[in-house]
């Protein structure tokens, strides 16, 4: 080492900490640092549906309890639960013998009074010559013509008695008032049914086909459906149903899946709830093949405004700072740049770009939170979720 000059010694102290360093580095010789990978997808420009999504349920286009109409033990079930029922079918047997036993009595009331009528007419008959010739007194006539009008007053309350007692055996047996599906009976042969705490309500009867779906909506939600409608509708007021059909309405079951049928609103009520702040209505759909069933829980959307040739990105893409809207955006030599951006609605996982974007720019989906300016990253296509792709194709 004294041999050397000093200006060697001097470069040799430079080159030492060098080769320390190189040797600590744990970067194998001639390998760069990769750049990161991040999700990117492209602005897509597309027509952009807006719509309002409301909670209903589903229910019958007749839902009917059959009722036991008289007290009696149950004799007999005569319908498969759960199946479809037709018109006039017979469902329950009430147990009869008490009812014919009443209806028995009632036609031997009758009849006796009808004696009694007859007895009542043949005085008066015989009385009232002789009262025009003075044989009997005025007195006596009064007598058998108030007898005869009692009678004949006995005589039709005995009448209704018999009707009154034929109907009521008429209801020991319950037959559908219209063909629909019934459920599952709430009581079984045996049962004494009709008075409660025995079942009065022994099933429900529905026609399912059409379907009704019930929904309500805040009191804004209805000025934006009235006000779109009215645009629509010159002259026509947001209650008139007859234009109803220009506006179908979408159903979203409770698996995420759309129903494939439109459905139109059919009824509503008169006022806003003052207790909730919500206005009821009611639309029905089809139902051929019986997939919707009373009670299910359902949301309809209903179309108000469609935003045409709209810039759309998912959602998880826009950055906020500040009340300030960005997006990343993948240049063309995979460089990051930042851009300003003013959003618009939110269409389901999506929201629409108003200014600031493109058609086709690549913006970054997912890794966000590592990008900076300027930074070289390596793009790959984002998947959207199998969820949201559903929805999106829907």
């Amino acid at each position: 080492m004294h041999s050397l000059s000093r200006p060697a010694r001097a470069a040799l102290s430079r080159l030492v900490p060098l080769l320390v360093l190189a040797g600590c580095s744990g970067e194998p010789e001639g390998q760069s640092v990769q750049p990161l990978q991040v999700a990117v997808i492209a602005a897509e420009q597309r027509d952009v549906p807006l719509f309002l999504e409301m909670v209903g349920a589903t229910k019958g286009n007749q839902d009917v309890p059959i009722r036991a109409r008289v007290e009696g033990f149950l004799e007999s079930v005569d319908f498969e639960e759960g199946q479809f029922a037709e018109k006039d079918q017979l469902l329950y047997t009430i147990d009869a013998q008490p009812f014919q036993a009443k209806l028995v009595e009632a036609k031997s009331n009758l009849a006796a009074e009808q004696t009694r009528l007859a007895k009542a007419q043949a005085d008066l008959n015989r009385i009232r010559p002789l009262a025009e010739m003075n044989a009997v007194s005025q007195q006596d006539l009064d007598g058998a013509v108030a007898q005869a009008a009692a009678a004949q007053a006995a005589v039709k309350a005995a009448e209704a008695g018999v009707e009154l007692a034929d109907i009521e055996l008429g209801y020991t047996s319950i037959y559908a008032p219209i063909a629909g599906l019934i459920g599952l009976t709430q009581a079984k042969p045996g049962e004494f049914v009709g008075r409660d705490p025995n079942p009065v309500v022994l099933n429900v009867l529905s026609d399912i086909n059409p379907i009704r779906v019930r929904f309500s909506i805040s009191e804004r939600e209805y000025l934006t459906l009235a006000r779109t409608f009215m645009a629509e509708n010159p002259g026509s007021s947001p209650t008139d149903r007859r234009d109803s059909r220009s506006r179908p309405l979408t159903l979203l079951l409770a698996d995420g899946t759309e129903y494939p049928e439109p459905g139109f609103v059919d009824g509503s009520a008169q006022s806003i709830d003052p207790g909730t702040g919500t206005f009821t209505l009611e639309a029905t759909f089809p139902n051929d093949r019986n997939l919707l069933l009373p009670g299910q829980f359902a949301r309809v959307r209903a179309v108000y405004q469609t935003l045409e040739n709209a810039i759309v990105v998912p959602r998880q893409a826009i950055v906020e700072l500040q009340g300030r809207f960005r997006v990343y955006v993948v240049d063309a030599d995979n460089s990051i740049s930042v851009r300003d951006v003013q959003t618009g609605p939110i269409t389901g996982n999506d929201i629409v770009v108003e200014s600031g974007l493109t058609e086709g720019e690549q913006v970054v989906v997912e890794g966000i939170q590592k990008v900076r300016p300027d930074m070289v990253v390596q793009p790959r296509p984002y998947e959207r979720p199998v969820a949201t792709r559903l929805l999106q194709e829907t």
